[in-house]
């Protein structure tokens, strides 16, 4: 069994890219890492053998499909096998694809509101015990475009803004025991497309950027922490965008 002494976080999404750079900053911390995962199992094996080669048995594997309906129930399930305890639930797993209106059919809706927006909600409801227990605290990844959407990801912009609302409901209904906030990030990393349609719009979103570069996933993992550990601030949407979210 692990031990219980630690706190204990749970990444959604956390084998690469940004949920890597949360879990490490977290472990780094001293947490306890649920590492969640859903097709990216050898990074997400390696993540968890370089936490337990530096911390033994500090970090826990849970694969699972968020979009499924039974979903976030099983990964609850399993993290219940080993803690009892949350202390910090980050929502961050999220598929990203572009969509015209004429394109969506009912299995990309289920696809992109099921993992930015259904899948969050039924995780925090099946784990709300742990975190009750903890007096712990829930940190959504929204985006900057969950109110200003952006053009082609019409139902990505809608499940984002949904999980906006999902933080300040919670953020009302679950206190004085349990804070839910969220980090809304901008230009962080630039998405994986192998056509770099991207890479052709890079320098006009820098040049909305106050701050003129893209800032890190170590900004976001920076954050998250921040907001787990600030015990008066709930119902609060950071902004972490290099200011873009100020320009008009």
């Amino acid at each position: 069994m692990m031990s219980e002494s630690a706190p204990v976080a749970l990444v959604t999404g956390a084998a690469v890219r940004v949920g890597a750079a949360i879990a490490r900053h977290l472990h780094a911390q001293g947490y306890d890492v649920v590492l969640h995962y859903r097709r990216s199992r050898e990074p997400a094996e390696a993540l968890a053998t370089e936490f337990n080669r530096h911390r033994s048995n500090s970090a826990l594997l849970v694969a699972g499909d968020l979009a499924a309906a039974s979903g976030p129930a099983a990964i609850a399930e399993a993290f219940f096998e080993r803690y009892s305890r949350c202390d910090l639930l980050v929502n961050n797993a999220s598929s990203f694809f572009s969509t015209t209106v004429e394109e969506v059919d009912a299995a990309i809706w289920d696809e992109l509101i099921g993992s930015n927006l259904r899948g969050p909600f039924f995780l925090v409801q099946a784990l709300l015990p742990a975190l009750r227990g903890a007096q712990g605290s829930i940190v959504n990844l929204v985006d900057i475009h969950a109110e200003r959407p952006l053009l082609g990801y019409s139902i990505y912009s809608i499940a984002k803004a949904g999980l906006v609302m999902l933080t300040r409901s919670l953020a009302r209904e679950l206190a004085p025991e349990v804070r839910v906030n969220a980090v809304a990030p901008g230009a962080i990393l630039w998405p994986e497309d192998p056509d770099d349609v991207w890479g052709r719009e890079r320098d006009a979103i820098l040049k909305r950027v106050p701050l003129g570069r893209t800032g890190t996933p170590e900004d976001i993992a920076g954050a998250v922490a921040y907001l787990a550990a600030a015990p008066y601030v709930t119902g609060q949407i950071l902004a972490v965008d290099g200011g873009r979210s100020v320009v008009v």
